[in-house]
């Protein structure tokens, strides 16, 4: 029987949707979205830890951190902060079936008006080492560039050549330019079928991958309906790779 690693990417946009008086808190739906995801490994950005004002503003406003809030019964977080703002932090999250090893933060920041990070973890699954890390690159073309060169330089430095790796996150990669260099790497994603996640309500980009080296692509799946777009501005990708 092949074995299978079910992958999920997913920008959350903070648990919060909309500006000003009309924003409005969505962790909540977001906890039974990710549920339903039913993925092996959840790899979540825009993850808070903490901000002040919201949690005084929204009366429900949960009392851990958003990856422990989120993290499904038999699930372990592991959680980085990349950005420190005036109210709060927040970062990249891993939610994962499989037993964590070990994990790190490695700073990916290209320019001081955006701070960005990769998270990396270890896990042990099906009795083999398995690494993950969980990006979200930035805004500018030229930035995601060199921020792809450095993520080969970690890859090169932390993450032996025989083992599975799965790098998943916000590449905010219009028009797929960052496949070329990402396959140079030994990392492919379904780029046979479409993966639309961007902006929720209308997809017409993919900004959300899911690359892995030393497994086998197999198939990509995108939920869809007003209760996806409603909880953030990215809809999820799920990906699944055979060993």
């Amino acid at each position: 029987m092949t074995e299978v690693l079910r992958v999920a990417t997913y920008n959350i946009h903070k648990g919060v949707q909309g500006i000003g008086p009309a924003r409005r808190l969505e962790i909540h739906n977001l906890g039974h979205a990710i549920e339903q995801l039913d993925a092996d490994l959840v790899c979540l950005q825009e993850v808070r830890k903490l901000h002040r004002r919201e949690s005084i503003y929204f009366k429900r406003w949960p009392e851990l951190p958003q990856a422990e809030f989120l993290c499904p019964e038999g699930y372990e977080a592991v959680y980085q902060t990349n950005a420190f703002t005036r109210h709060g932090e927040h970062g990249n999250a891993l939610l994962t079936r499989w037993p964590v090893l070990s994990h790190g933060h490695e700073d990916m920041s290209d320019h001081r008006f955006e701070q960005r990070g990769l998270l990396h973890v270890g896990l042990h699954v099906h009795e083999r080492p398995v690494h993950v890390v969980v990006v979200h690159l930035g805004l500018i073309a030229g930035s995601r560039v060199r921020q792809v060169q450095r993520l080969a330089d970690f890859v090169e430095r932390e993450v032996p050549a025989h083992e599975p790796l799965v790098v998943a996150g916000d590449f905010n990669d219009w028009g797929g330019k960052l496949r070329a260099p990402m396959k140079a790497l030994g990392l492919h994603d379904c780029d046979w079928l479409r993966g639309l996640t961007y902006p929720a309500r209308l997809p017409l980009a993919q900004l959300d991958y899911v690359y892995a080296r030393g497994l086998q692509p197999r198939s990509l799946m995108i939920p869809r309906g007003r209760i996806w777009w409603r909880m953030s501005d990215h809809l999820p990708l799920i990906a699944e790779f055979a060993f």
